[in-house]
């Protein structure tokens, strides 16, 4: 079937569609040729739409504003090419149910919605150019590859793009086609072809049964396709990586791209690039790259940048801890330190290989507990002593959170000092501060230090978030109102405080969709 063939198809009216249209109901308002969804007209919407594609998102969103025009710009060429293909927009800031329906987390978020059903929509992930949208829905609606037939035909797919990734297979019809078909349905960024012809494979001498990815018309990697062997999103991780380097520098332009990509482990080198053994930290790290590609993300960081300094504290990296390396699930938020301080290919290898087995070990940094830690009014709370501190039955502790960098913080532990020798008669209450750029605490609130809870005295509790004042009457109005209180039974938080962190539902810095 060919392109042609798959969009007669689309264009087919259903009977539900055929019923709408003698009610001659008013037209759904458009927008640069996207449709203005809302609870009130997104089922109707389904119903008379056979494919839909529907962009979820904030309006404070710059990364929802950056694809609009992108989104528009695929509608308005899809408009007479395949006009039962509708593009639409819903604005969750006041759609609470359509969120929370179809639990969009980041922003903007695209679905696929098919045959006028609800259930299950087919997410579009990555995916922010025009042109890349048009494949993207192209092959959800007709063929996903270009059936080659002829070596000519081969070299113009391989050459009309800086990538290209051709199947040769010794059949049309078995486990390894079918894979590959799906897998080129999620990666839009590249064209797809394959082949069954004896001279088009021998023109390549390539074995049958093979995908081979090319670059710039030249191939650059071959994976042998065994049936049963190999997966949609095995092979979507390993293709995508191509559209990085085989070592990527983490910046503002590439972050995005990093994280298109659905490898889920990063590695990441923190290193100073102007350094003198750079080059050949570099080198070991890029040789290392090669082994783990589609499997695990190379990520260098330069710890010259001051625009990367956010990144430096999310991973608690300090000038004298570089060159480190470190592994990050995004997942789980679970941050790995290579054990050996040498930056060699051996080590690198090492450390990724124990990773994927399993065996390494979570990083969970913590200072030192200090010796003079409770001498002071304010106690001093580090990750080695925290829960056991703040989980007690017997005192109530009041903390403060706070990153040394702030200037408001370090005006507010003037103040903290002050309410802690208010305090330091009383037994049951403790006035405790944590750095938590220094001990994994959170790994949320990186920009809203500093902060404030109550943890009451008791078997059970439920902490309190303080929201007043930062003065010291204040602080000291609401330690009397809490001691006044009895503390209500509740769960006990220590997912949510203990050392893996919390998770927040809009990712910044390290990743925004």
């Amino acid at each position: 079937m060919d392109n042609a063939t798959g969009f007669l198809a689309a264009d087919s009216i259903s009977p539900n569609e055929a019923k709408l249209k003698k009610t001659k109901l008013p037209k759904i308002k458009k927008e640069n040729h996207v449709l203005l969804l809302k609870t009130s007209n997104f089922d109707r919407a389904l119903k008379e739409t056979k494919y839909l594609l529907v962009k979820f998102y904030v309006t404070l969103s710059q990364s929802s504003q950056n694809l609009s025009e992108e989104f528009a710009e695929a509608a308005r060429q899809l408009k007479k090419e395949a006009p039962r293909i509708q593009f639409g927009k819903i604005d969750v800031t006041h759609q609470h149910d359509l969120r929370k329906e179809f639990n969009i987390q980041a922003f903007p978020t695209v679905k696929f919605f098919v045959n006028g059903s609800r259930e299950d929509p087919i997410d579009c992930k990555g995916v922010r150019k025009a042109s890349t949208f048009i494949t993207w829905v192209k092959r959800r609606t007709g063929p996903s590859t270009v059936l080659i037939n002829s070596t000519d035909q081969a070299e113009a797919i391989i050459k009309a793009d800086d990538f290209a990734v051709i199947g040769f297979f010794r059949e049309l019809h078995n486990d390894s086609v079918e894979v590959f078909c799906e897998t080129a349905r999620d990666v839009p960024e590249m064209p797809f072809g394959m082949t069954v012809s004896e001279d088009v494979c021998a023109n390549y001498g390539i074995q049958r049964n093979s995908l081979v990815v090319f670059k710039k018309a030249k191939p650059v990697h071959n994976e042998l396709l065994e049936d049963g062997r190999q997966n949609k999103l095995g092979l979507t991780r390993l293709i995508k990586t191509f559209t990085l380097d085989l070592v990527t520098e983490y910046n503002i332009e590439t972050s995005v791209k990093i994280f298109d990509v659905p490898v889920e482990n990063h590695i990441l080198l923190f290193t100073p690039t102007n350094s003198e053994a750079f080059n050949e930290i570099y080198e070991n790290y890029q040789s290392a790259a090669a082994e783990f590609r589609g499997k695990i993300l190379f990520v260098l960081v330069d710890t010259d940048e001051a625009r990367n300094g956010r990144i430096f504290e999310y991973f608690r990296i300090r000038d004298i801890d570089v060159p480190a390396v470190r592994i990050l699930n995004l997942t789980s938020d679970a941050r790995y330190k290579m054990p050996a301080d040498e930056v060699t290919m051996e080590n690198i290898k090492e450390f990724c290989q124990s990773y994927l087995n399993g065996k390494a070990k979570q990083h969970l940094p913590s200072e030192k507990i200090p010796q003079d830690w409770d001498k002071m009014p304010v106690k001093v709370l580090v990750g080695k002593n925290f829960n056991s501190i703040i989980f007690n039955k017997t005192m109530t502790v009041f903390v403060m959170f706070y990153a040394p960098w702030s200037h408001e913080c370090r005006k507010l532990l003037l103040i903290w000092d002050k309410l802690g020798e208010q305090y330091e008669s009383h037994k049951d209450i403790m006035i405790a501060k944590i750095d938590v750029t220094a001990n994994d605490i959170l790994s949320v609130g990186m920009d809203r230090y500093p902060f404030f809870t109550l943890f009451p005295a008791g078997a059970y509790f439920q902490e309190v978030a303080y929201t007043g004042e930062y003065t010291l009457e204040a602080f000291s109005e609401f330690l009397e109102e809490q001691s006044k209180t009895k503390a209500e039974p509740g769960e006990k938080s220590m997912w949510k405080f203990g050392l893996k962190g919390e998770k927040n539902e809009e990712k910044t810095d390290m990743k925004e969709q």
